[in-house]
C-alpha cells in the first residue's frame, strides 16, 4: 500500500486522499478548455489514521480550508502539467500536516529583572505625582 510520508513514524495512507482533475481555468488559450489539468485534494481528516492531537491542530490550523463536513480542500492550478499540480497539492498537504504535527512549545516562566521592576514603580510614581498636581485649584484670600 502506498503512503504519503509526513515525518517519521507519521505517515497517510494515498486512498485516504481524494486527487480529482478539475478544469484549471485563466489563461491559456485552448489548452485549458480541452485539459483539466488544476488537482483538487480532498482529505477527511475525522476520518484519517492521524493521531487525535494532530488532527486537532490540523482543523485550527487550515480552519479556512476546511468545508462543514470536515473535509480539507487543496486546490493546485499553478502550473499547466496536471502531474505538476499533483506533486504540489501532496506537498501542501504533507507540509500542512507536518506543521500540525509540531507540537506547542512548553513556555517557561520568567520574572522581570529587578532593575525593570524599579524602573517600573518608579515610573507609576511619577504618573502619580503628576496627576496629584492636576487637582483643584483653591483660592485662599
Amino acid at each position: 500500500m502506498e503512503r504519503l510520508e509526513i515525518g517519521p513514524g507519521l505517515d497517510i495512507p494515498l486512498h485516504q486522499i481524494r486527487l480529482a482533475a478539475i478544469p484549471a481555468g485563466g489563461p491559456g488559450g485552448q489548452h485549458v478548455n480541452r485539459n483539466a489539468t488544476a488537482i483538487q485534494l480532498r482529505f477527511a481528516i475525522a476520518d484519517s489514521c492521524l493521531p487525535d492531537s494532530v488532527k486537532k491542530r490540523l482543523f485550527t490550523l487550515a480552519a479556512g480550508q476546511i468545508n462543514r463536513k470536515g473535509v480539507l480542500i487543496i486546490q493546485a492550478r499553478g502550473h499547466r502539467s496536471q502531474e505538476m499540480n499533483r506533486r504540489e497539492a501532496l506537498d501542501r498537504l504533507r507540509n500542512l500536516v507536518a506543521r500540525a504535527a509540531v507540537g506547542p512549545r512548553r513556555r517557561i516562566p520568567t520574572r522581570p529583572a529587578a532593575a525593570a521592576v524599579r524602573k517600573r514603580v518608579e515610573a507609576k510614581k511619577r504618573r502619580g505625582r503628576t496627576k496629584a498636581l492636576r487637582g483643584p485649584v483653591r483660592r485662599d484670600e
